[in-house]
């Protein structure tokens, strides 16, 4: 293999920072308010060599993208790697609570779903649909598996259960139950999977994972000096 320059590991790490700056504003922002502007003042750099890695917003985005394609797919590995043995279910509930955690994290852009230079530019973007089919492709094998095995309705197309998995990684109701403060971060992840997985009607059963009472409200602590809870 050949040795990578000083000058091509610069380049890298420049990219890398250029994309950990767009992710993070992409997260906090989203795709329409963000600026080109914005990434070069956060990450030092003039806008003409921001323009040498990327010809666009869009094109910041796709990165953006791909890098938290490619963090799925490692955990996916992972998980696989941990415990092979384990029923698809299991692991598609441990897929959704990672993609959760990431974006609870303020770490999973943000995108539009009606934009059509942003469309096209995913669709064009190679590298972004490789990962995606590979993503896909994995997830598909768990699903079909836990349809077969009668944990998810067999009745349900396979690809509903996978668009409803990547809905969770961009589900605003994780943001709005933490604005609210009434539960912790784990508690939030929770209730989105008994959600999810166990449906909203009452004979469903609750998670095997959480009790009753860890999805309760947090309560809040009375101050000392009135011995009543604070409003």
């Amino acid at each position: 293999m050949a040795k990578t320059s000083f000058r091509e590991q610069q380049l890298q790490l420049r990219e890398d920072a250029i994309v950990a700056s767009v992710n993070r504003l992409l997260a906090e922002k989203g795709f329409d308010l963000m600026t080109v502007d914005e990434v070069v003042a956060d990450v030092g750099i003039a806008k003409a060599s921001l323009y040498k890695h990327f010809n666009s917003k869009e094109d910041l985005a796709a990165a953006a993208m791909v890098r938290v394609l490619e963090r799925a797919l490692a955990e996916l590995a992972r998980l696989r790697e941990q415990d092979p043995a384990a029923p698809a279910l299991s692991q598609l509930k441990a897929v959704a609570r990672w993609t959760m955690r990431v974006q609870l994290a303020g770490e999973m852009p943000s995108l539009p779903a009606q934009n059509s230079s942003l469309r096209a530019a995913l669709l064009g973007h190679k590298v972004y649909l490789d990962r995606l089919m590979s993503l896909s492709d994995e997830l598909g094998v768990w699903i079909t598996a836990a349809q077969a095995a009668g944990d998810l309705r067999p009745e349900l197309p396979p690809e509903v259960v996978l668009y409803t998995l990547f809905a969770r990684a961009c589900d605003p109701v994780l943001g709005l139950l933490k604005a609210g403060g009434q539960y912790s971060d784990e508690q939030i992840i929770e209730i989105l999977l008994l959600s999810c997985f166990g449906g909203l009607a009452a004979a469903q059963p609750l998670l095997e994972s959480e009790p009753n009472a860890a999805l309760a409200p947090a309560k809040k602590r009375a101050p000392a000096s009135r011995g009543r809870a604070s409003p």
